[in-house]
């Protein structure tokens, strides 16, 4: 009887480990650098989980925060991924004093082979400091982005 039921038990979390994938998107250009990625269930909606991902803008200066940025779960602010998109939208705040900087990075891509993805990135930077006019409006960098699914 012990045997049946370490067996069901060794099945059923078998069954939960292929309830699960992965995606994930890089750049590497001439403007920014990026790899984001999250683990995705299957079923219920498809939550993702463990959402992470580095990005770099390449032109602003060393040291300055909005450079370098981390992310983390509470980043992914949405997501849709079926057989023929996926499309990612991250933002992230940055406090430096009282003043509020931002990245929103949006990803649009097309299925284009099973699991592969191509389309485009558009990063949206808002720097309180360079806003000397306080229009409100971001700075835009846009490129190609690959991602993939499984």
């Amino acid at each position: 009887m012990r045997t049946i039921a370490c067996v069901a038990m060794l099945l059923a979390s078998a069954g939960t480990a292929l309830a699960s994938g992965g995606i994930w998107c890089n750049v590497d250009d001439t403007a920014v650098t990026f790899d984001v990625g999250a683990g995705v269930t299957r079923g219920m909606g498809g939550p993702t989980f463990n959402f992470r991902g580095d990005l770099e803008i390449k032109a602003r200066p060393a040291g300055d925060g909005l450079r370098k940025t981390v992310f983390e779960d509470s980043n992914l602010t949405q997501y849709w991924l079926d057989d023929k998109e996926l499309r990612l939208n991250i933002y992230h705040e940055h406090q430096v004093a009282n003043a509020f900087n931002s990245v929103e990075l949006t990803i649009l891509t097309n299925a284009s082979d099973e699991g592969v993805y191509d389309g485009q990135y558009t990063l949206a930077v808002y720097d309180n400091a360079a806003d000397t006019d306080k229009n409100g409006k971001p700075v835009e960098l846009t490129g190609k982005v690959s991602c993939g699914a499984e």
